[in-house]
């Protein structure tokens, strides 16, 4: 990946964090993190995986709030990233965070259990 790609994408991940932190006003928004952006070779198109802090139904409501809001961040992007182009904006559940946590609990458990096992003279 070149250099103009990547600051591209460090630029636009910057300006989309910033928007949806401190410019958009929805109820629906949950407590966002925006991960990761891809984009594609011809700067045309662009995925922001986000994460949300919450239940099922927040995560749900924050993506339909983020769709909404696609024409006024895209906008946004155009006026402050000078590009011929300015990219379409796919937004994209990440729910790496939370499976990582899940899998951390079950491991403390397991652990949990292990010493539990080990102080009453058990071995497994």
């Amino acid at each position: 990946m070149g250099l103009r790609r990547q600051k591209i994408i460090a630029a636009i991940k910057r300006e989309i964090s910033s928007i949806v932190h401190d410019e958009l006003k929805d109820s629906r928004l949950g407590f966002v993190t925006i991960i990761r952006v891809d984009l594609t070779a011809d700067l045309r198109n662009t995925w922001v995986y986000f994460s949300v802090l919450g239940s099922e139904a927040e995560q749900k409501s924050t993506q339909v709030a983020l769709e909404n809001a696609k024409p006024f961040i895209r906008r946004l992007i155009g006026q402050r990233i000078k590009l011929r182009f300015t990219p379409e904006i796919n937004f994209k559940l990440d729910q790496t965070p939370e499976h990582s946590i899940k899998i951390q609990k079950e491991l403390d458990k397991i652990k949990e259990e292990d010493e539990s096992h080990k102080s009453r003279g058990l071995t497994g």
